[in-house]
């Protein structure tokens, strides 16, 4: 089967009812993106087709066939996304393994909404966990980026 990830094609051999977030880290090499229940309940494994987050723990690899997957590997190119020099500057991360799902979440959230109230950020981040609990930081991070971006 065919996969756009990161607007790259590739092709794998797969089962089609494989979920995409073992295609991604097993035969793709992507392994920003993290498992951490299997049952899409915490958000590590959050990524972007055709630009809307999902859980790809759940998500059966043949449901994206042909679809854009973007990962947070591809989130940015030449420079760092808004959403992830924000992370930085507001000093987000403590573990970290739950950071790629809250940047694919947000940086989905500011697509669709440039400059997002507290309320927004909450209910477009809700279903991510962080076991560190940094959902303050979080929603800075989230307003920091919505500047950044210019909105």
């Amino acid at each position: 089967m065919k996969l756009i990830v990161n607007g790259k094609e590739h092709e794998v051999m797969t089962p089609g009812e494989t979920p995409l977030l073992w295609v991604l880290r097993d035969f793709l090499g992507l392994t920003g993106t993290k498992y951490g229940c299997g049952m899409a309940q915490c958000g590590a494994c959050t990524v972007h087709i055709d630009d809307q987050a999902v859980r790809s723990c759940v998500l059966p690899v043949g449901a994206v066939a042909g679809r854009s997957v973007t990962t947070i590997e591809g989130l940015s190119s030449a420079e760092l996304h808004p959403v992830q020099r924000a992370w930085i500057e507001t000093d987000v991360v403590q573990c970290g393994y739950c950071q790629p799902g809250q940047i694919m979440a947000a940086a989905a959230l500011l697509k669709v909404k440039a400059k997002p109230s507290d309320a927004d950020i909450d209910a477009a981040l809700c279903g991510n966990l962080c076991r560190c609990g940094t959902y303050q930081r979080i929603r800075a991070a989230v307003r920091r980026a919505s500047e950044i971006a210019g909105a």
